[in-house]
């Protein structure tokens, strides 16, 4: 397929703007441009058929079955977007007065109130633009609330071997040492090596609950207990509250301090680089160090400072309380549930079909399979297996993730998956597992219907194309 720059001809484009109706307002001459961009050169039509083409390349959620383990990436209603397109939401300026935008900002009221029930925490701000900008926020709400007590010396955050890779990351923006935490053989945080991490050091934990592998920490009061009597502060990353929203609320587990991930839990658009939305809860002891904004409001006593330019992703925000308001109470639940049901269901067929799980038993909202004795047994791996799955119109799920299970493919089917979807996937996978065994090598050059095929990934990581070379002359 060729680039736009490629389909560019000179002299060649569309102008139908109108006659200009305002007094012209020309950039002043230290603001322009010494020379005009090269930008392509296209007709309307050309334009439009080659944008059709790469939508026709691309792979979402509208186009098949799309298991991405801890991603949750389901079905995004349509209502959202018809909500988050009208007028008074799209026509809105982040610097009008409060008083004229009174509609936002009940809207904005009401997803806080909804997200605080939920997580049962106290106070909620939206500004946070993704989920590791919300873990950041939250990593600085521990550390403002340490400071301020006078206990400098608290400077170690404790992650989980298994958490998500944002989480240490986020810990060592915010000024923190990281201290990794061991799995006992269950997949679950070990609680003795936990005790002895603790000490006058500990900041705080950072827990997924579930955890990255789709297993409920069943020991969870008691890991909150251990962190708060050694004085640190326990923090909630709300990346798989999908599993158990309107179920079970991390602010009665102990967490004092958590992330959502809107466009993971609350059905907003998800991926192709944001916008994403990733408000961030707290106890009311912590409220005196939240965020806060001009609109709606300055923030607590001893606020950390605005975190987010104006008041969020709003279009998002306005989405996922469409969501909400359209599910109900009730129903919140109901959705949690469904996505833990489909994921024991996709598992079991699995498991019969001959894979193995990292770990048995039933599971939350996700699963981790190991491909260890395939790959040992075949030579097929688990990356050989994701990419077989795209001949058969199924978006591969992440793969050699979490790092303490070998050959790792992790599944997260979701609620919005019906029946006969996990049981054609079942399907694929099943027949994928005999031609391991039969044929190997034609799944080591898999996939072989898709547009590309299987790139040399070592090359395009050491020498990745990122920008198009115009040709001499």
């Amino acid at each position: 397929m060729e680039l736009i720059f490629e389909r560019s001809r000179p002299g060649r484009g569309t102008d139908l703007l109108p006659p200009l109706d305002v007094p012209a307002c020309p950039v002043p001459e230290e603001f322009a441009r010494k020379e005009a961009p090269r930008l392509p050169e296209i007709g309307e039509s050309d334009l439009s058929r080659h944008y059709q083409a790469l939508a026709r390349r691309a792979f979402g959620v509208c186009d098949g079955f799309y298991p991405l383990g801890s991603c949750t990436m389901k079905y995004n209603p349509k209502l959202g977007e018809d909500m988050a397109a009208l007028p008074g939401f799209t026509g809105i300026h982040p610097l009008q007065p409060g008083h004229t935008v009174k509609g936002c900002q009940l809207a904005m009221a009401q997803t806080e109130y909804a997200l605080a029930r939920i997580t049962g925490m106290d106070r909620v701000t939206l500004q946070p633009a993704a989920g590791a900008h919300g873990e950041f926020t939250g990593l600085l709400l521990i550390k403002a609330y340490h400071r301020h007590r006078g206990d400098n010396a608290r400077t170690v955050i404790l992650v989980p071997d298994s958490a998500h890779g944002t989480n240490p990351a986020s810990a060592a923006m915010a000024g923190f040492t990281v201290r990794n935490i061991p799995s006992n053989a269950d997949g679950l945080v070990d609680l003795e090596a936990l005790r002895a991490a603790c000490g006058p050091d500990t900041a705080g934990l950072m827990l997924t609950n579930p955890n990255t592998v789709g297993l409920f920490e069943r020991d969870i009061l008691e890991i909150t207990k251990i962190v708060h009597e050694a004085g640190g502060l326990v923090y909630y990353d709300g990346a798989n509250l999908n599993a158990i929203m309107g179920v079970a609320r991390p602010g009665d587990m102990g967490f004092d301090v958590c992330h959502l991930n809107l466009h993971k839990t609350f059905a907003t658009p998800h991926g192709g680089g944001g916008p994403g939305s990733g408000p961030v809860g707290c106890k009311e002891f912590l409220a005196p160090f939240m965020p806060g904004s001009a609109l709606c409001g300055n923030g607590g006593e001893h606020s950390i400072g605005q975190v987010r330019a104006f008041h969020a992703n709003f279009l998002v925000v306005i989405r996922a309380l469409a969501y909400l308001m359209r599910l109900g109470n009730a129903r919140v639940a109901e959705a949690a549930q469904g996505a833990v049901l489909n994921a024991n269901y996709l598992k079991r067929k699995l498991e019969e079909a001959g894979y193995t799980a990292a770990f048995p038993g039933l599971c939350m909202h996700e699963f981790v399979l190991t491909l260890e004795g395939l790959k040992k047994e075949t030579g097929v791996s688990a990356l050989d297996v994701a990419k077989a799955m795209l001949d058969d119109g199924i978006h591969p799920p992440t793969m050699y993730f979490p790092l303490i299970v070998h050959e790792a493919l992790m599944f997260e089917p979701t609620e919005t998956e019906a029946p006969e979807t996990l049981d054609q996937a079942a399907a694929v996978l099943a027949d994928i597992l005999r031609r391991a065994k039969e044929d190997p090598e034609s799944l080591h050059a898999a996939p072989h219907s898709t547009v590309v095929g299987r790139p040399d990934e070592t090359a395009a990581a050491r020498h990745p194309v990122v920008r198009y070379s115009f040709p001499e002359g």
